[in-house]
């Protein structure tokens, strides 16, 4: 989960980010969590008509949070309305705010779990993560099949 802060410490902003984060995953319903960035060809190949706008409209129960990350600094709110994004009462944007593409720098863990490739996207319900795609665009009647089955009761 999120960092633990010092006590009578300052929260960072990468920390405060995360928690939001954190406080949104662990509710009851089914949250998905897009990290990507403006510049990525991956990230951009999903911004199509059957892309995510479609996807948030079918599934107005479901949290949808992007991420932008890795950005160095690039505004995302042209690609997003484009991409038809943003007004969406189950969507957040959220831009990091450690922006760097340096591997060295840039954000390679959230949430306690490492982010190495963009886009990823994780589906969490119950503050459990369920299903973690983390190597390149995703399909979205892949998507929906698992935030169906996320939806559902685990019996086991």
């Amino acid at each position: 989960m999120a960092t633990a802060v010092a006590l009578g410490a300052a929260e960072s902003p990468s920390q405060a980010m995360e928690r939001q984060v954190a406080e949104l995953v662990a509710g009851p319903q089914v949250t998905v969590v897009h990290f990507w960035a403006p510049w990525c060809p991956n990230c951009r190949a999903e911004m199509t008509p059957d892309g995510w706008a479609k996807f948030i409209a079918a599934n107005p129960e479901v949290q949808v949070v992007f991420i932008n990350i890795w950005h160095g600094g690039e505004n995302p709110a042209p690609k997003l309305a484009a991409a038809g994004l943003g007004g969406q009462a189950n969507l957040r944007l959220l831009t990091h705010p450690n922006g760097s593409r340096l591997a060295a720098d840039r954000v390679n863990e959230f949430l306690g779990l490492p982010v190495t490739w963009l886009p990823s996207t994780w589906i969490y319900r119950d503050g459990k993560l369920r299903v973690a795609f983390n190597y390149g665009e995703i399909r979205f009647p892949v998507l929906q099949q698992m935030v169906d089955d996320a939806r559902n009761k685990w019996t086991h």
